[in-house]
């Protein structure tokens, strides 16, 4: 069966400043074995992507490594709403972490929010990290400052309630879920493993994110990888790798008949290019087998990170060959792109 190449809107590449957890060639590697043909990678990393030089350190990187499309974000920081909107032309949107997460970029004020907001270009894509209440304040002041919102892994059923009421009304809302998200529960891998953002919730939270996959624009996988000595420390970074597991994870859901093939690559390619006004990808497709069985384990994966939270679960539905504009780039669990042979999306 033939889809086509998938786009994952949240990525974190940790290069620079943490290679050891990720690299651009390893996770765009990961990223073709998982049928993405583009990502757009998150800015918190060290240094954060908040201005022009190191907008440009993170495209250097990029553009050596990357072996499948990619964009690259802009971090909203407390001192550059204005800079940043400056460069909103470089960047595949702002990112704006409003709740606690992995690195240094978190807003405190509701008064940087509204300026970033104010700032930014309507026609570019604002993304927020925003839990619970905050996400509520997030979309009334996006509101306010009437631009549109693109709210990352949504988890909770007080959050996709929250979504569907904002959309009901009018608001200009999107939102994405994660794969974590949607399968698991924090019953289901406690311990350090587990550690993530946003925490992984309960049961009736699972349920109610299927319940209203109406509501659900895009699956994104917010790939986050740490090492399993990292994930095993006293205190353990949160975050997940999630390029290899989140198609074969969701094909499952489609032999099950919990989704659609149409609903998931609406989720993972049209809708993912609308909201973040991507470009067309010619003669670039991916072939997956829907009836193949096997079983998730982290020694085939392709990033760093070597371990994954879905070690040992058997699905259907494998990638066999990836195809990006007309070049084959992966086939038969081997990457067959270059580092640096990715475009970057402008």
């Amino acid at each position: 069966m033939r889809i086509p190449g998938l786009s994952d809107p949240h990525v974190h590449m940790r290069e620079p400043g943490a290679t050891h957890k990720e690299d651009w060639a390893s996770g765009t590697a990961a990223a073709l074995a998982g049928g993405f043909t583009r990502v757009l990678a998150m800015p918190n990393t060290d240094p954060p992507v908040v201005d022009a030089a190191t907008l440009n350190i993170a495209k250097k990187f990029a553009a050596n490594g990357a072996r499948c499309d990619y964009g690259l974000y802009l971090g909203a920081g407390p001192n550059n709403p204005s800079l940043a909107a400056r460069l909103a032309d470089q960047a595949v949107g702002l990112k704006l972490y409003l709740d606690q997460t992995y690195g240094p970029l978190r807003l405190e004020e509701i008064s940087l929010w509204n300026a970033h907001m104010q700032a930014w270009p309507a026609t570019r894509p604002l993304v927020v990290h925003a839990e619970g209440r905050t996400m509520a304040a997030a979309i009334l002041v996006a509101a306010l400052a009437d631009r549109p919102l693109h709210i990352a892994h949504v988890s909770t059923r007080e959050e996709i309630l929250l979504v569907r009421a904002a959309k009901q009304r009018g608001f200009k809302v999107t939102c994405e879920v994660t794969p974590q998200h949607l399968f698991l529960t924090a019953a289901d891998l406690p311990g350090s493993r587990g550690e993530v953002r946003p925490r992984l919730a309960s049961q009736a939270d699972v349920d109610a994110l299927w319940e209203n996959l109406d509501v659900i624009d895009c699956f994104a996988t917010d790939h986050a990888p740490h090492t399993a000595a990292e994930k095993a420390a006293e205190n353990p970074p949160p975050g997940f790798p999630g390029l290899e597991t989140a198609l074969p994870l969701l094909l499952n859901s489609v032999h099950t008949g919990q989704l659609t093939l149409e609903d998931l690559v609406q989720r993972m390619d049209q809708n993912v290019r609308r909201i973040f006004n991507l470009p067309a990808q010619p003669e670039t497709w991916v072939e997956v087998d829907l009836e193949h069985r096997y079983t998730l384990t982290a020694r085939e994966m392709h990033s760093k990170a070597g371990w994954m939270p879905f070690e040992g679960w058997a699905v259907f539905g494998a990638v066999r060959q990836v195809v990006l504009r007309g070049k084959t780039v992966f086939m038969d669990g081997q990457v067959l792109a270059q580092p640096g042979s990715g475009q970057q999306i402008a």
